[in-house]
């Protein structure tokens, strides 16, 4: 009977870990994600830059630190801007730590999304990623 008791013991200890990895997964799986997202939407960016390089070469494209989408409809580069800002909110959450901010050269042009991570502590919570490419 003793040994049922101490097989039973073990195995709910043993449980209780594999249950513990898996909520520490899910976490981290969803952090991966977050992170493929923010590099997809700065490559939906450069892409959109791309098509109209000579203005992007130019800083027609340059935004400082953004976390509202702004638009005036007037041009395209606006229109870009926004597009991008909204799939950002979309894709990241629609927080206030949700950002974008574009800097371009005649060389380069660099993106960065700012977005915060829910399932981090402290300022490990903000989150970042830059891509930089040549137009």
């Amino acid at each position: 009977m003793v040994e049922v008791l101490v097989a039973v013991l073990v195995l709910s200890i043993g449980i209780l870990g594999i249950a513990g990895l898996q909520a520490r997964a899910l976490k981290n799986n969803q952090a991966a994600f977050d992170r493929s997202q923010a590099v997809m939407l700065s490559y939906f960016m450069l892409d959109a830059m791309r098509v109209n390089a000579e203005q992007a070469k130019a800083g027609a494209y340059d935004l400082s630190k953004t976390c509202t989408a702004l638009n005036d409809g007037s041009t395209l580069i606006s229109n870009d801007q926004e597009a991008w800002i909204q799939a950002l909110k979309a894709e990241l959450g629609d927080r206030v730590s949700t950002c974008g901010e574009i800097t371009c050269d005649s060389a380069s042009c660099t993106v960065r999304v700012y977005w915060e991570d829910r399932n981090l502590e402290g300022d490990e919570r903000f989150q970042m990623i830059e891509t930089t490419t040549r137009l």
